[in-house]
């Protein structure tokens, strides 16, 4: 796999490059990513610093909670980013990246907040709330 990754929004007022290997997709299913999605969350993870942006007029950030921010496209409403603060971190939506991305989805965290309306019909490992990291060091 590359270790160079391009992607962005909908209609194009963000864009960016990852220049570091993608950690795997973990699906989130806590409230807040059902609301800021529609649906369960997929996010790869980088460094912050691995991040380039070579567009970003369209770019807004969200104070989400105490812990973090999420950012999206003020243009069109895409869901990009999600950065927790102080941890040099920062997780991007896998549906952003240019295909292909060669990602594959290792883990659903906070599968005890999942809506009701649909099931989790795979192997992966499931966790009632965050990995608490155990997932973080799996590249795809």
């Amino acid at each position: 796999m590359t270790n160079e990754h391009h992607g962005g929004c909908l209609c194009g007022a963000v864009r960016f490059t990852v220049s570091r290997a993608l950690r795997g997709v973990i699906h989130c299913h806590c409230g807040q990513c059902l609301k800021t999605h529609g649906h369960v969350a997929a996010y790869t993870n980088v460094l912050r610093e691995a991040l380039c942006f070579s567009r970003e007029d369209g770019l807004r950030w969200y104070a989400s909670s105490e812990r973090a921010q999420r950012g999206f496209c003020g243009k069109c409403g895409a869901s990009l980013f999600y950065e927790p603060h102080d941890s040099g971190t920062l997780s991007i939506a896998a549906g952003m990246f240019d295909r292909p991305t060669d990602l594959r989805s290792i883990g659903h965290i906070y599968v005890d907040h999942k809506s009701d309306y649909y099931e989790i019909n795979d192997a992966l490992p499931q966790f009632p709330d965050s990995s608490e990291g155990e997932l973080d060091s799996d590249s795809s």
